[in-house]
């Protein structure tokens, strides 16, 4: 018993320590002030209000009450085993065991100290180099993202996408949501992608290379979080195509927003409103604009400079090899593997972790 209440001695230091440094007290403290407008009679009267008020209180609790009651189990093991009870002894253990199961599960999210990186996740893909190979390949990986998120039961919204001429994807944006840190763990999913294959698409099955370029944005829907400048945006409406055929059910709903000094342009055309399709815009650009600040280790956006395009299809961050081996590698971190297709498929947690304990 003793060396167990020294273990589990040590254990509730940790999580306490953990509790602390993710501030886990000031996120409570915001829940409850969430949770008292919740309770006012006319808190739905302004429903898109309630709603965000809404999904901000899911959020914080989803984050904190592992950690909460993580830290109260610990606190009643040692009380328990203060008691000495021998006859409870092999129990105790099984419940020392569980808990440490479970901090070594959490741990990882003390990695994640960026400003965004408990943001939900607008993730966008963008055929390269490759012509039609290289819009099947973007729709793979949206494929593979898609069954990540499903595989950790996250929400996916589709917000743009554009078929290619043949086959596969010219581009497409997703929000993914529901999860903990989740633009912390996507985040060194941005970059592009590399795939060797033997190609569908031509008579003589040759060995094609392929690239797509993936964006990984934390999704920043309140102003305040990135304040853009109304001067520096030039916003052009046009006009949105819709079924039927050409000139069939057109609106002038499209939106198109430019942010001058970047040189940043996100086009939203969604047959929804022209407002809604501005507001879907503004948001995209403010993450946009917050990750290239984390890119770019600025502080304001005064102080950034436009994405450099003329690396973005040279610089591979990760290579998929399907012919004349199999192995998914990651260039920056080593990691690799020769179940192509299990990655594929949406296994993508190796890569994820091995990038976080890369830059953690």
């Amino acid at each position: 018993m003793e060396s167990l209440q020294k273990n589990a001695g040590d254990l509730a230091q940790e999580i306490n320590q953990a509790v602390s440094r993710l501030k886990l007290d000031d996120l409570e403290k915001r829940r409850g002030e969430l949770q008292a407008q919740m309770q006012a009679p006319d808190f739905w009267q302004d429903n898109k209000k309630a709603q965000a008020v809404s999904k901000e209180e899911s959020d914080i609790s989803r984050k904190i009450d592992p950690w909460l009651n993580m830290q109260n189990e610990i606190d009643g093991l040692l009380e328990l085993i203060k008691l000495g009870d021998a006859s409870m002894a092999k129990e105790l253990q099984e419940q020392f065991s569980s808990l440490n199961s479970q901090f070594s599960s959490l741990k990882s999210e003390l990695n994640f100290q960026g400003p965004f990186d408990d943001h939900d996740v607008i993730l966008s893909i963008h055929a390269g180099a490759g012509g039609t190979d290289a819009q099947d390949w973007a729709q793979m990986l949206l494929r593979m993202y898609i069954r990540w998120a499903e595989a950790h039961k996250l929400k996916v919204s589709t917000i743009d996408q554009s078929a290619g001429e043949e086959a596969g994807i010219k581009s497409a944006t997703i929000e993914l949501s529901g999860g903990n840190y989740l633009y912390g763990k996507l985040s060194g999913e941005h970059g592009v992608h590399r795939l060797v294959r033997l190609s569908p698409f031509n008579s003589d099955n040759l060995r094609q290379t392929s690239f797509a370029k993936v964006e990984i944005m934390p999704e920043i829907e309140k102003p305040d979080e990135v304040d853009i400048d109304e001067k520096d945006l030039k916003i052009d409406v046009y006009r949105a195509g819709g079924h039927g055929g050409q000139s069939v059910n057109t609106t002038d709903s499209a939106v198109r927003v430019t942010h001058l000094p970047t040189g940043i342009t996100v086009a939203i055309q969604n047959e929804r409103s022209q407002l809604q399709n501005k507001e879907t815009a503004m948001t995209i650009l403010r993450s946009r604009l917050a990750a290239l600040l984390a890119d770019q280790h600025a502080d304001n956006l005064a102080e950034l400079k436009g994405p450099n395009q003329s690396a973005e299809w040279g610089n591979q961050i990760r290579s998929y090899v399907l012919h004349p081996y199999k192995q998914v590698k990651d260039n920056r971190t080593g990691f690799e593997t020769s179940d192509a297709e299990k990655v594929l498929d949406g296994n993508l947690d190796p890569l994820i972790e091995s990038w976080v304990e890369t830059v953690g």
